[in-house]
């Protein structure tokens, strides 16, 4: 994989979006990456024959120009380079089409509070970004820094999340950092009493993959830690995420047939929804 090379950073004209803008501007200095910033307008569907329309589109314009503007100025005092882009139509789809036309490795988004973006999660641009991105998402919480230093990966032994795992210790290998890697056994409580033998065997493999994945991060150089936790998914990676203080959590995605599961309350939704520390969603899929 290597460092990431061109980057996509999706812009609405909110703090959040300018803070994962800046944060975009620290890996690009970093990395002499490339920056396209992209602001899009929304589609306009009220009647194109009524009177003062060229107004009203205009003014539909307007809050996608004032990004770009502020994105220019936020690039001019930390002299960063960048390019603008104003696009027109639907948010995740003219995201999507600009990361594809300019052969992005990496799309970045801001997250804003928790109450507010759980709300706001289902059918949110976010998600369908997410869920149609055949790139890379990093999704910056408001106030959190991006960095690679001390990378987490969630597992479960499934092909998407082994795809995260190779990720991760790419990410680790290529900026220096180590991995701590997590498997989760989330079973009802009652489960517990009726079939001990059932929890003990999904343990002992969640320990088989941690393992392997440790395993494999030792062959490319990396040091790695494991955990195995007995909780419910997404609170054991952020609680982990949060114990460890983590710069940056790595999950996996089924793709683009994986959009129901992330608009249906999936453990990568909540994690993105929850987490303090940025998240990075890896792909299913090969260049």
């Amino acid at each position: 994989m290597g460092k990431y090379r061109k980057i996509l950073v999706a812009i609405d004209g909110s703090e959040t979006s300018a803070h994962a803008l800046g944060e975009s501007f620290r890996l690009a200095t970093s990395e002499k990456s490339w920056i396209t910033v992209v602001s899009v307008v929304p589609p306009y569907y009220g009647d194109l024959d009524m009177t003062g329309v060229g107004n009203l589109m205009a003014l539909m314009r307007r809050p996608a120009e004032e990004a770009i503007a502020a994105a220019k100025k936020m690039a001019g005092e930390e002299r960063v380079l960048i390019k603008t882009v104003i696009e027109e139509g639907e948010t995740h789809e003219r995201v999507l089409a600009l990361a594809e036309a300019e052969n992005c490795d990496l799309i970045i988004m801001g997250r804003r509070g928790l109450r507010r973006f759980e709300r706001a999660l289902v059918g949110s641009v976010t998600a369908r970004v997410i869920g149609y991105s055949q790139r890379d998402v990093l999704v910056v919480p408001r106030g959190a820094s991006v960095g690679w230093q001390n990378v987490l990966v969630a597992t479960d032994g499934s092909e998407h999340s082994a795809i995260a795992i190779d990720h991760a210790i790419d990410v680790a290998k290529s900026y220096g950092g180590s991995l701590k890697i997590l498997s989760v056994v989330d079973l009802p409580d009652e489960l517990y009493g009726e079939s001990p033998e059932l929890v003990e065997d999904l343990i002992r493999k969640a320990k088989g993959y941690v393992g392997a994945a440790a395993q494999k991060a030792g062959k490319a150089g990396v040091a790695a830690e494991t955990f195995v936790r007995e909780a419910e998914a997404y609170q054991a990676i952020i609680d982990l995420a949060a114990e460890q203080k983590v710069d940056i959590l790595v999950m996996g995605s089924h793709g683009r047939t994986g959009l129901r599961r992330l608009l249906m309350g999936s453990v990568t939704e909540k994690v993105i929804g929850h987490a303090t520390c940025p998240v990075l969603v890896v792909k299913t899929w090969k260049r």
